[in-house]
Parts: structure tokens; sequence; C-alpha cells
């Protein structure tokens, strides 16, 4: 089943609030830490929105930098490599008919 955009906003802050509690920290001590507003912390663990600036300085005060790896992991793409991919993958046809002079 999938997430709706609210079930991944009350997932995440729940995982928030639990690791939170895990390291003995009030929002106001994990607020500080992270250098955010603690009623910044208190939307993010209720699933009431929050912005993405604040999941990741709060993850990063959590020592949870994993999460955002596994969120985005870094990945090495080249726009040049996946160019000559897709110009490999369909070679050019050549017109029926002509014998290449014009």
């Amino acid at each position: 089943m999938a997430r709706t955009t609210e079930q991944w906003e009350a997932h995440l802050g729940a995982q928030v609030r639990a690791e939170r509690l895990r390291r003995d920290l009030t929002q106001a001590q994990l607020a500080r830490a992270a250098n955010v507003s603690t009623p910044s912390i208190s939307a993010l663990e209720n699933g009431a929105g929050s912005r993405l600036t604040t999941l990741i300085s709060v993850a990063r005060a959590l020592g949870r930098d994993s999460w955002l790896e596994d969120l985005a992991p870094l990945e090495d793409v080249s726009p040049l490599a996946m160019l000559r991919a897709t110009q490999s993958a369909d070679p050019p046809r050549r017109r029926a008919g002509g014998t290449g002079s014009v």
C-alpha cells in the first residue's frame, strides 16, 4: 500500500520523535541542537508539515545522516554517458534506396 503525503509526514514525524526520546532530549534541546525553532520540531513530529531544511537539520542534530543518504543516495550520473547510451541504442538509419551520394 502506497502512503499518502500526510501518512509520510506522520511516519517521518514519529521516527524523529522516537529518536529524540531515545536520546532523552526535549523538543527545545533538539531545536537548539538543530538550530531551528521548538514549534518547528513540534510540527515535524506531529506531521503537520515542515520545511526540508528543518528535516535535514534535525536529522543531522540527531546524528542520523544515514536517513538522508537513504532518502537521496549519492549517484554519479554523467549526462554525457546517458546521452551516449541512448545514441548507441538507436543507431542512425540510412534512407531506403539512396546511394549515399548527392
